[in-house]
């Protein structure tokens, strides 16, 4: 492929809803924001120059279209083909630009000059800080102590490229809460500001705009499953904080029934509360950040802690579409925790030359514990592993 795949754009779900999952649980005075967002984003998706300046961009700017690798001595420890789609080689490292350019591109149409996010790893905050400097638009990012602690490199990032890094919580504060330090903000100062959600979660229209945003991924890796293997792959693999890699990756195959779709949650430390990530695997339904979804809650409906040894899956919850398309049976979803993560870490760097992401550790030790059928593996490796150093740094693989 020369240039970046095409974005699959389709209307937006009525009320914002995914069968029982989704909506807008909102504030009364944070609806016409969002109705402004979907009709905003409803016409730029529908407008050729839009598009053409997110293609422009993508192409020339972020390094579109990402390869596709046959990864053939991770294949022969699989047994089968592995393909890895390369979101790492993505500027700024990771498939979250895909989805600051797009939202930075709008924002600036319906004249917003004031950005703020969220960040769990530091690579969303890494992007939308990037797209900002380029674009000349204000940017505050908000980030949980203890995920500015564990990521201190994208922090510095995201100072240099004069992003100003908010610290949210205590010390043990995560993602969960710089999201709604970030919803705060946006609600008080809705007039100058968007907000940059950086997965597939909150209320409606974000779930919807996020994934459209991120199906370029999907369209360019089924084309070059096509062009480079010959076939689509058997199962499309990837890991499930938020969830915006992973359902960028599905969107393309959701109607070819017999791709099978995984999804790769945190099983952490184990599956009690409180050691792990996994919201669809070990969480119940309920309302969380303005979206009705799986969350991770007590008997009284209290969102429980979280932990990942990755900074991007320990958030309680999960992108709506998720979580029906686990209730259709369309996607299915497993929970690998941090010693099987890591394992992959190293397994892949050494056989591979490819230090990925803790996040895309999640989805390749999933690939290689797959053992019904032998055909192709699709593996989306979602980010580089820069960030993860530190934290892999003396846990050898077992």
């Amino acid at each position: 492929m020369n240039g970046p795949g095409r974005l699959i754009v389709t209307a937006p779900p009525p009320q914002g809803r995914y069968g029982e999952f989704g909506g807008s649980f909102v504030p009364e005075t944070v609806v016409p924001a969002l109705q402004e967002l979907e009709a905003a984003a409803v016409e730029a998706l529908g407008d050729p120059r839009f598009l053409a300046d997110f293609y422009g961009l993508e192409a020339g700017y972020a390094g579109r279209p990402t390869p596709l690798h046959h990864a053939r001595r991770l294949s022969e420890r699989a047994g089968r083909p592995v393909w890895l789609k390369r979101e790492d080689l993505l500027h700024t490292g990771a498939h979250k630009l895909n989805n600051a350019l797009g939202q930075l591109l709008l924002a600036k149409r319906m004249g917003k000059r004031r950005i703020v996010a969220e960040t769990g790893a530091g690579q969303h905050g890494l992007a939308t800080a990037t797209a900002c400097a380029l674009l000349s638009m204000e940017c505050v990012v908000y980030m949980g102590r203890e995920d500015m602690r564990r990521q201190a490199v994208n922090v510095a990032k995201m100072n240099l490229l004069g992003a100003r890094v908010e610290p949210v919580g205590d010390p043990a504060a995560t993602l969960k809460d710089a999201t709604s330090e970030a919803i705060r903000d946006w609600v008080t100062n809705v007039r100058d500001t968007h907000y940059v959600i950086g997965s597939v979660v909150g209320p409606h229209p974000y779930p919807w705009l996020v994934r459209t945003l991120q199906s370029v991924i999907g369209s360019e890796a089924r084309a070059q499953m096509l062009e480079l293997a010959g076939r689509l792959p058997e199962v499309v693999v990837a890991s499930v904080g938020g969830g915006s890699n992973a359902i960028g990756i599905f969107a393309a195959f959701l109607e070819d029934s017999d791709v099978k779709l995984l999804g790769v949650e945190a099983g952490g430390r184990g599956p009690e509360p409180g050691a792990h990530g996994a919201s669809l695997g070990l969480g119940t339904p309920g309302v969380l950040h303005g979206s009705r979804s799986y969350i991770l809650q007590d008997p009284d409906g209290q969102v429980l802690p979280t932990h990942s040894i990755s900074a991007g899956l320990d958030y309680p919850g999960v992108g709506p579409e998720h979580a029906n398309l686990m209730a259709t049976g369309r996607a299915s979803y497993v929970a690998l925790d941090d010693r099987q993560a890591v394992d992959a870490f190293h397994l892949l760097t050494r056989l591979e030359g490819i230090i990925p992401a803790l996040e895309s550790s999640h989805a390749v030790a999933a690939a290689l514990r797959l053992t019904d059928g032998k055909g192709p593996i699709l593996v989306c490796l979602s980010g580089r592993g820069d960030k993860d150093l530190e934290t892999v740094l003396g846990r050898e693989p077992a």
